[in-house]
């Protein structure tokens, strides 16, 4: 099984980044298929680490217009059975619950591959709604420090 296969929700695609779109991004460039705030800069930055390691990045695509709202991915591969993942949504996207759907489906996917018993994703205690995103995926935290905190499916 790959780090790379399709997952889907009701309203969203995770679909890995074309090398195209990589390249426009670090380029600066734009795409008639992006949100017209896509990408943010956490999407540069991701563009970045694919440059370097694309398996398990995905771009989140609105089923419904086509559009690039964000991005999440796998930071691959698993270390002692967890990987790590992130995400992000473009502003105009945001409070439509497209973080959480997208969570839950890179989870849920994430759990079947070969050497994944958990799943981990670090957050700003100062961003609630990211909190909040991690919560309703079904991560529970596990640590946390005066700024960050550690949630995981659980697994060992």
């Amino acid at each position: 099984m790959s780090p790379d296969i399709e997952p889907s929700t009701g309203r969203l695609i995770l679909r890995p980044w074309p090398a195209t779109d990589v390249s426009a991004v670090l380029a600066g460039e734009r795409r008639a298929h992006w949100a017209p705030d896509f990408p943010a800069d956490g999407d540069r930055v991701i563009a970045g680490v694919i440059a370097e390691s694309p398996a398990g990045q995905y771009q989140i695509i609105e089923r419904e217009t086509g559009l690039v709202v964000g991005s999440t991915g796998l930071f691959w591969p698993p270390a002692d059975g967890a990987v790590e993942f992130g995400y992000g949504v473009v502003a105009s996207r945001r409070g439509c619950g497209y973080a959480t759907e997208a969570a839950r489906a890179l989870v849920a996917h994430a759990l079947t591959l070969p050497g994944v018993r958990t799943v981990r994703a670090e957050v700003e205690l100062a961003n609630p709604a990211s909190v909040r995103v991690l919560e309703k995926a079904g991560l529970t935290q596990e640590a946390a420090d005066a700024t960050t905190a550690r949630f995981s499916t659980g697994g060992s």
